[in-house]
């Protein structure tokens, strides 16, 4: 075990004005993966994050709800942390930066940003809305590129080429809140003089720290640096406009009435104030964290869209504040659906909420994500059909089957009691694994540690398909054998948890009661269960993803914008494209008649199907079961059959023989029926 460390960790503030979508999450899990792993290991890790409350945007939206700002980022702060712990997300605190404490420090870090020399002030032209009667911010000035020449680019950055500007820098400039062509309109205001740190700057984007650990963290990934180069190099770091006049919603700048701390100066800082009203609440030394000299880690994932900001005007904040500058910022991609941007039009801006209220699986997504992620500055593609293929191979395929396919039998034949399995060969090879496996989430290398903990799976299934379990429970003089196989395999299954545990947390809670053990920890991978430990009876761990969940998470995003239809047109799906008779008469469909019908273990969806065709009774599996909850109700009924498919695997469930036909319509499915008199076997058409 390495020498403890002392870790705070955070993921970039949530804008108190819009929802929590799927974007968001790429970060936040991605984070929370890492402090989980951390902590795993026996390190003291904190993780904080907070709403960002304060701009212009807020103050607006709050007047259009008729509403105090307070009041607005009081409710959304409980939305957006709703949706952020029904992803497991387990921040150790959750704040706002519209807090006592961050006035504190935001004040006082701003005066000796001053005592040092690095504040002045200047008087500006600024772009003035004369219709709302406001100075406009940065985001609230749109116009064409100085540089590319794109339309409808921000004031203060171009999307198109990645150029930064001031406002007044736009071509043909206008007032994203009126429309109005702004005004230039002179105003005091308040500067970090960042242009005077970029030697600092240049020492800090290009060096590391050393950990208690031996270890060298550079403070940038490679691609980060490169880009901060490009901006300091030839003296191009401009000086940072930290002020706003009234009306604006934030802190006011301390002996400047009327005129307020800039959003970007108080956000980072409430990183700092969301910690110190957890060290307030749990008694750990603030101060010891955020002193210059202090041996304690400071890390923050952050988009790679607000890098400049984290890069460069954060570590000088705190530099020359004299306190300590971030340990590493961990930069990541945009997320795309089905390899494009996402679009609300075609239902892929999916909301954290809807993926929820559909009942999706969150640990769905987070495995499928940290499957994707790694330590570059990449950005990540969501495609819905590898999602579903993805978790139902390696986590219900790969992963719960090992525990589905031994513990009945320690169940049934043992009484619940494993027996010893120190002389196994097989659980040697997975605990061997067990370092580098660490390494890769240690690096954020996700993709990489998941490969490897899945190759494992496939070394324990290999090993089930040797001993065959199923056959030994047939033989006699067996019994010693077979117990020590499901042993054997009820170990694996408790070491590949651990492996897991940062990605799938609720899962491994699970899986601890189940086993009959404490919550998991890293160096549980190396213990084996001793000989009579007891487990608990086995319940079904995970489901499968249908792939009518995500058909109905899709639309259920694409109705957010799309207009409501007319009832005449709303009930009914469009007609499909013309088919000759010919293609019509390739179809085979007969009446059959339901002889046993029962839900599936393991599927929400499915019912499986006994059905007399006449000629030969035939499985089949239907994925009906949320319209017809009593199955047992379908005995006896005539139903109507595509006999002709080809016979379709259903994964673990078995083969199916055909199709049942339905209806469907207002979200349910209606069996077809037949008149009396029909019998199993009559063609239809």
């Amino acid at each position: 075990m390495t020498q403890q460390r002392k870790i705070l960790v955070t993921s970039a503030l949530p804008y108190a004005n819009g929802n929590i979508h799927l974007g968001h999450m790429v970060e936040h899990i991605q984070t929370d993966i890492w402090v989980r792993f951390q902590k795993s290991r026996g390190h003291e890790c904190y993780y904080v994050c907070a709403d960002d409350t304060h701009g212009t945007p807020v103050m607006l939206a709050a007047q259009k709800q008729g509403v105090t700002p307070e009041e607005m980022i009081t409710r959304i702060r409980q939305e957006h942390l709703a949706d952020f712990t029904g992803f497991g997300i387990g921040y150790d605190n959750y704040y706002s930066t519209h807090s006592p404490e961050n006035e504190t420090l935001s004040r006082s870090i701003y005066l000796a940003l001053k005592a040092n020399g690095k504040i002045e002030s200047r008087t500006i032209e600024q772009l003035f809305d004369p219709e709302k009667k406001l100075f406009l911010p940065d985001r609230f000035v749109k116009g064409e590129c100085p540089k590319c020449h794109a339309q409808d680019q921000y004031g203060d950055n171009c999307e198109a080429c990645g150029t930064t500007y001031s406002p007044t820098e736009l071509i043909n400039p206008y007032s994203a809140i009126s429309g109005a062509t702004p005004v230039l309109k002179e105003s005091e205001h308040f500067f970090f003089k960042l242009g005077e740190c970029a030697d600092y700057l240049k020492q800090w984007t290009a060096g590391s720290t050393q950990l208690v650990d031996g270890r060298q963290q550079p403070h940038l990934q490679t691609e980060a640096l490169n880009k901060m180069n490009e901006w300091l190099q030839d003296g191009n770091l401009s000086d940072w406009d930290i002020s706003r006049d009234a009306p604006y919603f934030g802190f006011e700048i301390p002996d400047a009435p009327g005129k307020y701390f800039y959003v970007w100066l108080d956000a980072p800082i409430g990183y700092m104030a969301s910690f110190k009203n957890l060290c307030e609440r749990i008694g750990v030394d603030f101060d010891q964290w955020f002193r210059a000299d202090t041996d304690t880690e400071m890390y923050h994932f952050i988009g790679k869209d607000i890098l400049y900001f984290h890069a460069l005007f954060w570590p000088a904040t705190l530099q020359y504040a004299n306190l300590r500058a971030p340990t590493g910022i961990f930069a990541h991609g945009f997320l795309t659906v089905d390899g494009q941007k996402m679009s609300k039009s075609r239902g892929t801006f999916i909301t954290a909420r809807s993926y929820l209220d559909q009942r999706l699986n969150p640990e769905w997504l987070r495995y499928y994500f940290a499957a994707k992620l790694n330590s570059k500055i990449e950005d990540l593609d969501l495609n819905l059909n590898d999602f579903i293929a993805r978790v139902n191979s390696d986590l219900v395929g790969k992963y719960v089957n090992i525990a589905a396919r031994a513990a009945g039998f320690i169940s049934k034949r043992f009484q619940g009691k494993l027996t010893d399995v120190s002389n196994s060969e097989l659980l040697p090879q997975l605990q061997a694994q067990s370092e580098a496996i660490a390494a890769s989430f240690e690096s954020r290398e996700y993709a990489r540690a998941l490969r490897e903990i899945m190759a494992l799976a496939d070394v324990v299934n290999e090993y089930v398909d040797a001993n065959k379990p199923w056959e030994l429970a047939r033989q006699e003089c067996q019994e010693v054998r077979l117990q020590q196989v499901c042993s054997e395999l009820i170990n694996a299954f408790r070491i590949l948890t651990v492996y897991l545990s940062p990605v799938l947390p609720q899962l491994a809670t699970k899986v601890a009661a189940f086993l009959n053990v404490a919550p998991l920890s890293w160096n549980d991978s190396m213990t084996l269960l001793p000989a009579d430990h007891s487990i608990n009876t086995y319940q079904h761990l995970m489901q499968r993803v249908e792939q009518k969940q995500i058909d109905d998470l899709v639309a259920a995003n694409r109705q957010n914008i799309q207009p409501v239809s007319t009832a005449a047109t709303a009930a009914y799906e469009a007609v499909a494209a013309t088919a000759s008779f010919d293609d019509f008469m390739k179809i085979d469909m007969r009446v059959a008649k339901v002889l046993t019908c029962e839900k599936v273990e393991g599927s929400s969806k499915l019912l499986k199907f006994q059905v007399d065709l006449g000629f030969e009774q035939r499985t089949i599996f239907s994925g009906i079961a949320a319209s017809y909850p009593e199955p047992e109700k379908l005995v006896g009924r005539m139903v109507i059959v595509v006999a002709n498919f080809a016979p379709r695997k259903m994964a673990k469930f078995g083969m199916s023989e055909g199709m049942i036909t339905s209806a469907a319509g207002n979200g349910k499915l209606f069996l077809l029926d037949v008149d009396s008199g029909a019998e199993p076997g009559m063609k239809v058409g």
